[in-house]
């Protein structure tokens, strides 16, 4: 039986942060699908009650704890494995400022538009999408002057702050309409350095559920 058991989605970049740092750790682990797409399955009373009471994945399994929401899920890993940590206080307060500003302001707003461009039925309504494309680039102008003249997001090594904001990096180009590393040189450059970490893997390889059915 595997140490860590991560209900996840292979679309979600919310997911794919913790699969992720699971395999840069070589964690004991194995993913369980959560079929999100075909029968919505995270908003069933079952489901909130058993796993997730905000209906929503991933879920980190660990020994007796379940846990949820991908910041808090870093977190426990970095601190029971004792990789990908901050090195003192300032750097984790600063690790959280990064982890919540992804969380509001980039994954967010990169996930819903994404969901949006290819997995909303109808599509989403253009003047909508057109507006999170904007929140988009300011926050990747914000992201792309904070990586000048540095290598990681935090101190000189990766941390839980990179591996969370790379959640939807890695996705195709073409799922978003732009190419992030190609239009941004910093972030592009950041990417292949956490691209080129032992264990890395591409989200559709990590976890379940692609292909979607079509």
């Amino acid at each position: 039986m595997a140490e860590y058991e991560l209900y996840c989605f292979a679309q979600s970049g919310n997911s794919y942060r913790v699969a992720l740092m699971l395999n840069l750790i070589g964690a004991d682990w194995k993913p369980t699908f959560v079929d999100f797409f075909a029968k919505g399955v995270q908003r069933t009373p079952e489901f909130r009650a058993n796993l997730n009471e905000m209906g929503e994945a991933p879920i980190l399994v660990h020994g007796g704890k379940k846990l949820s929401q991908s910041g808090a899920i870093l977190t426990h890993l970095a601190e029971h494995s004792g990789k990908f940590q901050p090195r003192d206080e300032d750097e984790r307060l600063e690790a959280l400022r990064w982890i919540l500003f992804d969380n509001h302001k980039v994954g967010s707003y990169l996930g819903t538009y994404r969901f949006l461009r290819n997995f909303a039925k109808p599509p989403g309504d253009p003047t909508v999408i057109n507006f999170f494309k904007a929140r988009i680039d300011g926050a990747l102008g914000i992201l792309d002057k904070h990586l000048a003249g540095r290598s990681f997001i935090v101190g000189t090594g990766p941390t839980i702050a990179d591996l969370s904001l790379v959640g939807y990096f890695y996705y195709p180009a073409d799922e978003f309409g732009f190419d992030v590393a190609a239009e941004r040189k910093n972030i592009g450059a950041w990417l292949s350095r956490i691209k080129a970490l032992p264990r890395w893997g591409h989200p559709y390889d990590l976890m379940p559920g692609y292909p979607l059915p079509s």
